[in-house]
């Protein structure tokens, strides 16, 4: 049994997730979450990983992403790794994702690489302004990865603003379909369930 693999794209705290999970429980599709595929940093000081930028393609492991979709696509379970966001490491656990009719791939660069844009079927982008995302993601850093109001928005202003201009926002042009992230979630889900109908 293959999958059809859906990838969903968009800024940071544009939207991706809770679309991705509210449409995974209807299709009853398993959600392989790129910001897990961060690669390792375990090998440098805190002091130096805190300075990496996140923001750009090359701090994910693309090789292990696109190998993942390719097993999942092929009908094989695959094992995604964990990551740990508040000390900037891969966690020792991992979450095997099984194969299914569809597959949610969500993620900043799920549209990104040619190799993976290839391997989806449908592709979704979610677009937000800035000052909806940078709301969003203080309320998200610092509730759930231990981060301060301050080094958040520094980190935006530094990073995924510019990351985001550069990288995110021409991936949109790959788009299927593009939706708002102010919209409300049901009405983002039931347009993509009509695309894939």
């Amino acid at each position: 049994m293959s999958s059809c693999l859906i990838g969903i794209a968009g800024p940071s705290c544009s939207g991706k997730s809770e679309v991705a999970r509210r449409l995974g429980r209807i299709l009853r599709a398993p959600i392989l979450a790129l910001d897990h595929y961060y690669r390792d940093l375990k090998h440098i000081p805190f002091e130096e990983r805190v300075k990496t930028n996140f923001d750009a393609p090359e701090a994910l492991d693309s090789e292990l992403i696109l190998a993942h979709a390719l097993r999942l696509k092929e009908g094989h379970a695959v094992e995604q790794p964990t990551y740990d966001f508040a000390q900037h490491v891969r966690a020792s656990g991992v979450e095997r994702i099984l194969p299914a009719p569809f597959v949610i791939l969500e993620g900043l660069f799920a549209l990104y690489w040619p190799e993976l844009r290839r391997l989806l079927e449908c592709k979704v982008y979610i677009s937000a302004s800035h000052d909806v995302c940078l709301a969003r993601r203080i309320d998200r850093d610092v509730r759930e990865r231990g981060r301060t109001e301050d080094s958040v928005r520094a980190q935006y202003e530094a990073t995924v603003r510019p990351m985001c201009e550069r990288y995110v926002e021409p991936t949109r042009e790959y788009a299927d379909i593009v939706l708002s992230g102010t919209d409300p979630v049901k009405q983002s889900v039931l347009a993509v369930l009509r695309r894939l109908r």
